[in-house]
């Protein structure tokens, strides 16, 4: 067909050669290689071109997207995705909970960065079945999260940006649990969610930060990551730090529930502390401001022995 159109509109047959050799080279010149990575469930995800239109699924994949330098090629977001500021601005599909399809096609996304088990694997896969590229992240420490930028930032082709946030925040959190290496033990509990009561185990990362920073996780040794306990199961520990997160940035009322039991130790010496949220239970570049408050806690705590 593209012969008979080049001898149609060419007159003479060395102009249907030449008609043919420019096109053939101009094909060539813009085929490239695919670009490739591989996500948090060891699938190789490639993409024709560098990714122009992102959707990411959860505020944690907003954050690591922006700081991978490919934010200008956000489109869609999900509720709670507050950081950075201008994220506030992208349009909203939902919540990471349930996304609303409808709204997410109509942006035409040529890559989707989903939350493995944040998000619903049925929305997931039906996104992939309608022709979208799924990109699944879940870092599970701190090496995950630098990696997690390397990979968002090859797929949008903004490897500088990338590469330098996480080898910042790399640096960053040696530097801290270096500082930290030697601190003397504080037993401490996390309290990750107040109704039902929630903490973490030690391989969560919030326990990874914890013990990073001289703390001894309390309920570090349970087998979920996120555990549900109750009071009782605290006052058995008689933890001598209670840090309180949850969701929003002002929810300190949940240590308050910590002080009609005047016999915790956490609360004879006044160690019950707040860390925002977002600086700690989000894995993203901010885990290293987080973590730096959280150690600052733990120093507070043994100050007052």
């Amino acid at each position: 067909m593209m012969m008979r159109r080049l001898i149609l509109l060419l007159p003479g047959l060395a102009f249907v050669g030449l008609g043919l050799g420019l096109v053939a080279g101009t094909a060539q010149a813009e085929e490239r290689d695919p670009v490739c990575a591989t996500d948090d469930r060891d699938r190789e995800v490639c993409l024709d071109a560098p990714a122009e239109r992102i959707a990411v699924l959860s505020p944690g994949a907003t954050e690591l997207t922006y700081a991978a330098g490919a934010g200008d090629r956000v489109v869609a977001v999900v509720a709670f995705s507050d950081y950075p500021p201008e994220a506030r601005e992208v349009t909203s599909v939902g919540s990471h909970t349930r996304v609303d399809l409808e709204a997410l096609v109509s942006l035409e996304p040529d890559l989707v960065v989903g939350w493995v088990t944040g998000n619903p694997a049925e929305q997931l896969e039906t996104i992939e079945e309608l022709g979208m590229a799924v990109f699944y992240i879940e870092p599970r420490d701190v090496e995950g999260v630098a990696s997690a930028m390397e990979r968002l930032a090859r797929l949008a082709d903004t490897e500088a940006q990338g590469e330098r946030a996480a080898r910042e925040f790399r640096e960053g959190m040696a530097s801290l649990a270096e500082r930290h290496a030697d601190a003397e033990p504080v037993t401490t509990f996390y309290q990750v969610w107040d109704e039902p009561l929630m903490s973490v185990n030690d391989e969560h990362l919030i326990g990874q930060v914890v013990a990073m920073c001289g703390g001894v996780n309390v309920f570090g040794e349970l087998s979920r990551l996120v555990p549900r306990i109750d009071d009782e199961a605290v006052l058995a520990a008689d933890p001598e730090v209670i840090v309180a997160g949850g969701m929003g940035e002002e929810n300190r009322h949940w240590l308050t529930h910590w002080e009609q039991y005047p016999s915790l130790a956490a609360v004879a010496r006044d160690n019950l502390f707040f860390v925002p949220p977002s600086l700690i239970q989000r894995p993203t570049p901010r885990l290293l401001e987080g973590s730096r408050i959280l150690c600052e806690k733990l120093e507070v705590a043994r100050g007052r022995r």
